[in-house]
């Protein structure tokens, strides 16, 4: 469970859930209206070529434009091969607390699944494959784990300390990703 500021974008929110999530940013994304939210019904992704009509930037949409009350919830998925679906619903709004630094991650569980497992299926099978040092993968699986950008090694599905998030500047995340030097 994350806070955020009033004042982010849907692309703060993303970067946001990437770094709450232990994931890099290396897939597209996208946040789908899951209820009725006035008249737009559009996908904020990150715009391309072959965009439709009814797709929009996430960096040009408010948060609030679509979380107005307790309830509000956006589908937001991650990694379209793999297929991450996630449920972002707004818990409450609360009045920012002086003193501390937002966005903040206030609790969770378990590790997230390290980044390109394969999904959901993938992610149970690396759980299967590292409790049994015997099966003929687990070499694999954790020179895998060592060898990976964010070296999830070791890894334990069990471990997670809010505190121990870290946020990026979205404004950085956005012009590391998007403007040429």
């Amino acid at each position: 469970m994350i806070d955020v500021p009033e004042s982010y974008s849907f692309w703060d929110l993303h970067v946001a859930i990437q770094d709450t999530m232990g994931w890099l940013d290396y897939h597209l994304h996208s946040f789908s209206p899951e209820g009725s939210f006035g008249s737009s019904n559009a996908v904020i992704e990150i715009p391309d070529d072959l965009m439709d009509e009814d797709t929009v930037p996430g960096w040009e949409i408010p948060l609030k434009s679509h979380f107005r009350s307790p309830g509000d919830t956006f589908g937001y998925e991650y990694d379209f091969g793999d297929g991450w679906y996630h449920r972002v619903e707004l818990i409450e709004v609360v009045t920012k607390e002086a003193g501390l630094k937002y966005p903040r991650c206030i609790d969770g569980a378990r590790a997230c699944p390290p980044e390109d497992c394969g999904g959901v299926p993938g992610y149970y099978e690396l759980l299967e494959v590292l409790k049994n040092p015997a099966h003929e993968e687990h070499s694999g699986m954790v020179e895998w784990l060592k060898g990976h950008a964010k070296n999830y090694y070791p890894y334990d599905a069990d471990a997670f300390d809010p505190e121990a998030v870290l946020f990026a500047n979205p404004k950085k995340r956005f012009k590391t990703a998007f403007e040429e030097d």
